[in-house]
């Protein structure tokens, strides 16, 4: 054997031992403790998450070499690298709870931030998987040369790839935060996310409250909107994640990814919406069961379905082309615009116009929440910034009026003459006005003659297709076509 065969042997033995105890994580024991939670590990998800053998590890010796001679901690309780999701490749950040429970300590600190740089320098989606402590707390004993910022970071990639936050555990303060940047926030049942955990509030505050009271999975989808979607496994939530980012193109600026050769991309005819909508605007249904029926089969996701439920969110192709919908909710107070229900639509429509999906928008509301509640609630600034991420928005934009659409209500969702629609399109029962002739009138004072003429102005689609208010009345049965028809050209 030569001297230098055997210098190298030495250094390879080093190098596999120090590879070997970052791919342990926090030893055997720890890694129990973890599965006895019903929760994966941080490789265990990024092996599931991704297709099969492309995970390629970055900074996997990070923590094994204390300038202060402290044991190694491998990977410093952060597991990164690049992967590929559905073939497309993907840069991901995953917490390793059994490594000093997930806390991010200085070497964990400058990987994370060469993650997200590296996802921005090279236009990658970004995956964050929470399951961490927060800053550690010793790291203010400890001075290291070089501790950049993810959070900056994070903020500044926004809008530039995808980005998908999944919260797998207990996430608290900075982790947490750096969460809040991401176009999809998924929880997993059992799962929490605060500012600040318990023992930090009870010292602080003086108040006691579990995890799940301070920032639990169905509290922050229901409650609070932090997150978006609850999945009861994290199976589930992986299956979100990947179906999301298939209908989202890679990075701002190219076009998502299209499917127009597949079987349930093809035109069809709806007939069954007949039955589905009603021609009167006081008579309640499903928006759900309109969208099944005009979105290809089995492509319709939902987003944030349990917060702001007046309002539909989801993603979905129709005709083989990714795109979002807005859609009022008649069966939820009549699909009118709370507070809640237009947070949810301005987060996407952002997400919409920043990765160039088309914009399906369906209307059918009595216009903004009225009464004292509504107003506390913010409701009219609420509405304010969903007009305004309407109104920047520049993709390809479909307006569909189905029945009723009133005063701001119509507006916020789009139905503004000659707004940058590429088209706009009502079926034959349209109810339009700037307030309903059913209040309207009392609260104008109107006399019977005045208040007849007030809804006879509103019913049907004659007069507003007079005054090009529409580009086109169709039949119900034929919309599925229509917009396929302007997806297409």
């Amino acid at each position: 054997m030569s001297d230098y065969r055997q210098g190298w042997e030495l250094l390879l033995q080093e190098l596999h031992e120090r590879t070997a105890l970052a791919e342990a994580m926090g030893g055997a024991e720890k890694v129990a403790k973890q599965h006895a939670r019903g929760r994966l590990t941080a490789r265990e998800r990024i092996a599931t998450l991704c297709d099969q053998g492309t995970f390629n590890e970055y900074g996997a010796l990070a923590g094994g070499n204390h300038p202060g001679g402290n044991a190694p901690l491998a990977g410093d309780g952060l597991v990164a690298g690049t992967a590929r999701i559905d073939r497309r490749t993907v840069v991901l950040i995953a917490e390793d709870f059994t490594v000093k429970g997930g806390s991010i300590g200085h070497p964990n600190a400058a990987k994370r931030a060469r993650m997200v740089r590296l996802a921005l320098e090279q236009q990658h989606p970004l995956i964050l998987m929470l399951d961490g402590a927060g800053e550690r707390a010793s790291n203010q004993s400890e001075r290291y040369p070089n501790s950049p910022g993810d959070l900056q970071l994070v903020a500044d990639l926004q809008g530039q790839v995808p980005v998908v936050t999944l919260v797998l555990g207990t996430s608290a303060g900075h982790g947490a935060l750096t969460g809040m940047f991401a176009d999809l926030i998924i929880m997993s049942q059992g799962a929490a996310m605060f500012t600040a955990g318990p023992p930090l509030v009870q010292a602080s505050l003086g108040i006691t409250a579990t995890p799940e009271e301070l920032g639990g999975a169905i509290l922050h989808t229901r409650d609070s909107g932090v997150a978006h979607n609850l999945g009861a496994t994290e199976q589930d939530c992986f299956a979100m994640a990947r179906y999301f980012l298939s209908l989202l193109p890679r990075h701002a600026g190219e076009k998502p990814p299209a499917q127009r050769e597949h079987a349930s991309a093809a035109p069809r005819e709806l007939g069954h919406l007949l039955d589905i909508i009603p021609t009167q605007a006081n008579q309640s249904y499903d928006m759900r069961e309109v969208l099944r029926e005009i979105c290809d089969s089995q492509s319709l996701f939902e987003l944030q379905p349990d917060y702001g439920r007046n309002l539909i969110a989801a993603l979905a192709r129709i005709g083989g082309e990714p795109c979002l919908l807005i859609a009022n909710q008649p069966a939820v107070q009549a699909g009118a615009i709370t507070r809640e229900a237009a947070e949810k639509a301005t987060h996407f429509l952002s997400v919409a116009n920043n990765f160039g999906l088309p914009l399906i928008s369906l209307l059918d509301n009595p216009g903004v929440m009225p009464g004292p509640a509504a107003e506390k609630s913010g409701v009219l600034r609420a509405a304010g910034r969903m007009f305004s991420a309407q109104r920047r928005y520049r993709g390809k934009k479909i307006v569909i009026t189905l029945r009723k659409a009133f005063g701001f209500g119509s507006s916020v969702m789009g139905m503004n003459p000659w707004d940058h629609q590429a088209i706009s399109i009502a079926l034959p029962s349209v109810s339009l006005g700037g307030v309903p002739a059913i209040g309207g009138a009392e609260a104008a004072r109107a006399n019977e003659e005045e208040a007849a003429r007030m809804q006879q102005a509103q019913s049907g689609a004659w007069v507003p297709a007079d005054a090009m208010a529409f580009d086109k009345i169709v039949d119900p049965a034929k919309l599925r076509n229509e917009i396929i028809a302007v997806l297409h050209s």
